[in-house]
């Protein structure tokens, strides 16, 4: 059996200043990474910028998430390139420059995270009232958002837990897309329905046979049961968020996922 690709959570998060240049380069550096997963949104100008929390003064494990505070999407460029990441030299890169500085042998899954508001509509599948607004919402970042990537010629999928983000994803071109799932396994089986995605990325609590979905009580909803035998029946990929270590990784790899989303690299070798 092929093992699950491996996909470098935010540059492998775990041993890395996450969603930095230098993140993202020492995980293309490394023979198992089949892909980069970051997050982008956008500067107070409109940029697409690599950071994953909507405020800058987050925390990771009791560490400040950068040396700035406020909002991503009201922070000039100029400040947000100079803004430290966890306490290192690496700071916040624009998703054109950390695009330039990695091989196109490697894969990037781009997270479109926040398109610059706070009123999201994350997890949910849209009634048909709501979808040409939410596209609308999403639409002018994703356009930037594309652009930047155009650049790149290795494999691009693009991913989100945000309806609107998917659907102004597939008004602007033919773009490999994959609904992010949370809770609502089933909200987001119908979105990768609706927009034909060619992937879908539930956690590890939606795949059967694993602790995981034991632990979160999910074991009891056919939809959670049959997540991953219904993404193939239609012909998706299923890659899995977040393993942590090997025991999860070989969990995820005996289920038949296809890829695996990592903090750590390493963890397909155990």
């Amino acid at each position: 059996m092929a093992r699950p690709a491996v996909i470098a959570h935010r540059g492998y998060a775990g041993i890395a200043p996450e969603n930095t240049v230098a993140a993202a380069t020492r995980a293309a550096q490394r023979e198992e990474t089949a892909m980069i997963e970051i997050d982008v949104q956008p500067a107070a100008c409109g940029t697409p910028v690599v950071v994953h929390d909507e405020r800058l003064e987050g925390t990771r494990d009791g560490r400040p998430l950068t040396d700035a505070t406020g909002v991503v999407w009201e922070a000039p460029l100029e400040e947000l390139r100079e803004t430290r990441v966890l306490g290192t030299e690496a700071t916040v890169p624009t998703l054109a420059e950390l695009l330039a500085a990695i091989p196109e042998t490697v894969g990037i899954n781009v997270e479109l995270k926040n398109p610059g508001r706070a009123d999201l509509r994350v997890g949910d599948a849209l009634p048909p009232e709501v979808r040409a607004e939410r596209r609308e919402v999403w639409q002018p970042f994703v356009e930037r958002v594309v652009a930047d990537c155009d650049a790149f010629g290795g494999e691009l999928l693009f991913s989100s837990f945000c309806e609107g983000a998917i659907a102004a994803l597939r008004s602007v071109g033919d773009y490999a897309a994959a609904p992010l799932l949370s809770d609502d396994v089933a909200a987001g089986l119908e979105i990768a329905r609706r927009y034909d995605c060619e992937a879908i990325h539930p956690p590890r609590s939606a795949i059967a046979g694993t602790d995981a979905v034991e632990a979160s009580g999910n074991g009891g909803s056919d939809e959670n049961r049959d997540v991953l035998e219904a993404a193939h029946d239609e012909g998706r990929t299923v890659n899995v968020w977040t393993a942590t270590n090997w025991v999860q990784f070989d969990e995820l790899a005996a289920a038949g996922v296809d890829g695996i989303i990592a903090d750590y690299p390493g963890l397909s070798r155990a």
